[in-house]
Parts: C-alpha cells; sequence; structure tokens
C-alpha cells in the first residue's frame, strides 16, 4: 500500500519499529478515549479516519470525534445491502453533526454487476468472497489517501478482538489501527448514548446488537453473544476488516 507523506516521526506501518508508541494509562473508559483521539489528531491531522458501520459505539465515537476534530473525515462502507434504517441513522448524523465529512465509499461492482459475475446471492454461498468485494476491497482502496484508520473494536465484543490494543500494527491494509473503544462495556456505550441523547440505530432496540448488511444480520437470542445474529449460517463472525493479513 502506497503510504502518504509523513515525519520522521510519526507512527506509520513502514516505520512502526523505529517509532515511539502513546501510553494511556486514565482510570476511566471515556477519559482514555478522549485521550487516543486527542493524540490520532494530533499525529495525523486530516491522513486519519474513521471508518464507521453506525452502530451504537459508532454514535459514541462520532460524537467523541465531534467534540475534537468537527471536519474529519468517516468512511461508510455502502454495500448497497444495509438495513434502511442505517441509511436513515446516516442523514440523522449528517444534520446533526453537519461539518463531519462523510465518505461513502461504494463497491466496484452494483448488485447486478455481482450478481451476473458471481451468480444470485452471493453471500448465501461464498459470503467471504461477498465480504471482499463490498467491504475489504473499498476500504483498501480508500485507506491509500491514509496513514492510520480509527476503528470502534471493544474488548468485550468477541474473543478475537480481545488483544487489540489502543494502537494496532495492521498487516491487513499496511496501516495503523487505532481503537479508543477497547476497554467500554456494553453498558458504558448505551449510558454515553442517553446521556447525550444521540441518535441510533432502532434496530438496536429490536435485538440486534451487531448491526451490518440485511441479508447477513439477524437478531440475536437471549443467551447468544453478541455477534451470534451476523453470518449465523455459517462459521464466520466477522467480515474480514479485523482479520490479520
Amino acid at each position: 500500500m502506497k503510504e502518504v507523506s509523513a515525519t520522521s516521526n510519526t507512527v506509520t506501518y513502514s516505520q512502526w519499529g523505529n517509532a515511539k508508541l502513546p501510553e494511556f494509562s486514565d482510570r476511566t473508559a471515556l477519559l482514555e478515549s478522549r485521550k487516543v483521539l486527542g493524540w490520532a489528531f494530533q499525529e495525523y491531522g486530516d491522513k486519519v479516519v474513521y471508518s464507521c458501520s453506525f452502530g451504537v459505539e459508532g454514535m459514541v465515537l462520532i460524537d467523541l470525534i465531534y467534540s475534537i476534530n468537527k471536519t474529519a473525515s468517516i468512511i461508510f462502507l455502502d454495500t448497497d445491502f444495509h438495513f434502511k434504517e442505517t441509511y436513515e441513522l446516516i442523514d440523522r448524523v449528517e444534520k446533526r453533526y453537519p461539518q463531519l465529512k462523510i465518505i461513502k465509499e461504494k463497491p466496484s461492482l452494483t448488485p447486478e454487476q455481482q450478481a451476473e459475475k458471481y451468480g444470485a446471492e452471493l453471500w448465501k454461498r461464498r459470503p467471504d468472497l461477498c465480504c471482499r468485494i463490498r467491504k475489504i476491497d473499498p476500504l483498501a482502496g480508500r485507506l491509500k489517501h491514509y496513514n492510520a484508520w480509527i476503528s470502534g473494536l471493544r474488548h468485550e465484543q468477541s474473543p478475537l478482538r480481545r488483544s487489540v490494543s489502543f494502537v494496532n500494527k495492521d498487516e491487513r491494509f499496511q496501516s495503523v489501527k487505532i481503537c479508543p473503544l477497547i476497554h467500554w462495556k456494553w453498558t458504558e456505550i448505551w449510558d454515553y448514548v442517553r446521556k447525550h441523547d444521540l441518535p441510533y440505530n432502532p434496530l438496536h432496540d429490536q435485538n440486534y446488537p451487531s448491526i451490518g448488511c440485511a441479508y447477513c444480520t439477524r437478531p440475536v437470542k437471549a443467551g447468544e453473544d453478541q455477534r451470534a445474529g451476523r453470518w449465523s449460517a455459517f462459521d464466520k463472525t466477522e467480515c474480514g476488516l479485523h482479520l490479520k493479513g
């Protein structure tokens, strides 16, 4: 991946071994997150972007980001397959945070072109390929313009995510991935949303803790893991954005 310009002291993928990583040790998740985001925008300026799926964690991060950098850039991977509630939420976000730069990144193939090339309902047969075409490849193309990207991963979400740090060397996209919310609990996310009266996807109130494409997301049942509703017909819980290269 071609890397945009950076100073010799900037933490980048290519300079990872020589860069001094920041340390964060605040006692509360909120203070940590603010410090991490403050460092990110000071370190990278406009060369850091937030990739947001507009789940409830995303609403917390958007609000925190806006309090630090009102003209920050946000990528939404518009697969063409999202719930109508997700698209409606983005409209609400654009009105509440008018200075944010929301980039709606589309795949290179339309749904019709994908069906013509790979067959109808690819997500039912080869979900990994569908995710690559509609999410991974578009994000890879967009991240070429940045030195780092922000993600809303939390340790509590899944075993795979428990090893994530605030600042990570991202082998998949040959970038730096910044995760300000790693220590937040599900209850803390919702406490923040309610305290600040943030907009959120109403599907969260219908047992959808994790919301992706409409074809590959179902509500979770009592006792199930938060990500059990994603690709439930397959041994798959990640689209691939957060897997190692």
